[in-house]
Parts: C-alpha cells; structure tokens; sequence
C-alpha cells in the first residue's frame, strides 16, 4: 500500500443504531461509498445533494428549440420558403422553455 493517496488509517466503533442511521443518511444522498462519505463529513460536517431535474428538462427543451431552428433554416436556405407549420413548431418549442423557467422561478422563490 506504498502508492496510496491517503496512508494514514483511522477506525471507529459503532453500536448497530449508530451503523443503522449512518446507512439511512447514506441511503438518502445514494451513496455506498462508507469512506467517501465519512472523510466528507469529517471534513466538512455536512454534504449538499442538489437535484438538477429540472435543469435537465429545461436544457433539453432548448436543444430541441435549437435543433428546429435549425431544420427550418436549412429548408428556408434550401427552398427559400418558410411554412406555417413551422413558426407553429418553433412557437410551441419557445412556449415549453417559458413554462420550465417559469415553474423553475416559482420553486426557488
């Protein structure tokens, strides 16, 4: 064990209630890591697990929007025409990034 990156070694004793909360804690921030979590909390005394759902919804929302502009435009430059149906999609898409951030806003406050 020469090439470790932490060499010092410390151990505890725990009783079976204080195991069982430290697993429940352990559960909750879906970690299995026991080392990871203990230096951690150790450390730092807490651990703040962020939920980034909403972010990923918005984000997708946006890559969509993105991609359907760019469809349009490569028609537009192909053709050069434009569609109804098309300022309806590109509309809907900017509707549903409204609603993500609106939601989002009203969450946080």
């Amino acid at each position: 064990m020469p090439n470790r990156t932490r060499p010092i070694r410390k151990e505890i004793c725990l009783n079976e209630q204080e195991m069982n909360l430290i697993h429940q804690k352990m559960a909750q921030l879906r970690t299995r890591n026991f080392g990871a979590y203990a230096r951690k909390m150790l450390l730092d005394g807490y651990i703040i697990k962020v939920d980034y759902t909403e972010q990923k919804k918005l984000a997708a929302a946006v890559g969509h929007a993105a991609a359907n502009i760019n469809h349009v435009c490569r028609r537009i430059n192909q053709t050069g025409r434009f569609y109804d149906a098309d300022i309806a999609e590109l509309k809907a898409r900017q509707e549903e990034i409204w609603s993500l951030l609106k939601e989002a806003q009203k969450q946080e406050l």
